[in-house]
């Protein structure tokens, strides 16, 4: 009666251990396949975030060069024309040491 007991006992130990580890190779596989399914939804959050950046920064030049445009002497020029202003070198004063 001994000899069935280890048997037994055995066959159950043989039975927890396939079943963890089948519980662990399918634990493993979702994982696996989850923390892909995430990676790839990251990278076409980035993908989006790099076109809306690149988008954003030829807008920043457009604008900076409409910035230098108007901002230079001929178009100060231009307006101050318009607008019944002259240049005047007596009215300058300049401080000396």
């Amino acid at each position: 009666m001994k000899k069935k007991k280890k048997v037994n006992k055995t066959m159950k130990v043989e039975k927890f251990i396939y079943k963890s580890f089948a519980f662990t190779t399918v634990f493993l596989v979702v994982g696996i396949i989850y923390s892909r399914a995430t990676l790839g939804k990251i990278n076409l959050e980035i993908q989006e975030l790099s076109d809306t950046i690149k988008e954003e920064s030829e807008d920043n030049q457009s604008l900076a060069m409409k910035i230098n445009e108007m901002v230079s002497l001929e178009k100060i020029q231009e307006v101050s024309d318009e607008l019944g202003l002259k240049y005047d070198n007596n009215n300058i004063k300049s401080v000396l040491e």
